[in-house]
């Protein structure tokens, strides 16, 4: 069976975003986010446990995610993980550290947070415009192509192509 590494996160920024560029020109934006869960115990309590994961985010992306978002900002990201290993310089111990590397990531924040979270029943803010790195999104709204069916298919009368 093939090696699969692909991590699907929404959670909201600890801290501004750290924007970098390596010797290259290359832009490397770095962030952590804190994910929360909820579950009901055995003892029928409501418990709550929050997952802190750094994410590092390349390119243009990177730039994006500095210049738009902030502490406490909502950010869906998808990628892969990734194990960072070094030596400590002051005790020579071997350390190692796993974060996220972002393929995509998405602002889930609207401009008007405050105004969509009081007209939407669900309290649910709509996505904005992606920032990809290896991919162009349509609008979210786009008008459909049309479609012309006689073109496709030779359909007589009531006859059914399938």
């Amino acid at each position: 069976m093939a090696d699969f590494n692909k991590v699907i996160l929404v959670g909201r920024l600890t801290r501004d975003p750290e924007l970098r560029y390596i010797s290259s020109g290359t832009a490397v934006c770095e962030v952590s986010l804190a994910i929360g869960r909820k579950w009901k115990g055995s003892d029928g309590q409501m418990r709550d446990e929050t997952t802190f994961i750094d994410v590092v985010i390349w390119g243009r992306n990177g730039e994006n995610v500095n210049q738009y978002m902030k502490k406490g900002s909502q950010l869906l990201v998808e990628g892969r993980l990734n194990q960072e290993r070094w030596e400590d310089k002051n005790t020579g111990q071997k350390r190692s550290k796993v974060n996220v590397v972002a393929d995509r990531v998405q602002f889930l924040d609207s401009k008007n947070a405050g105004l969509a979270n009081s007209t939407n029943q669900n309290n649910v803010t709509p996505p904005q415009p992606t920032a990809t790195t290896n991919q162009v999104q349509a609008p979210i709204q786009q008008k459909p192509a049309e479609a012309n069916f006689d073109d496709n298919f030779d359909v007589q009368g009531d006859e059914i192509p399938f």
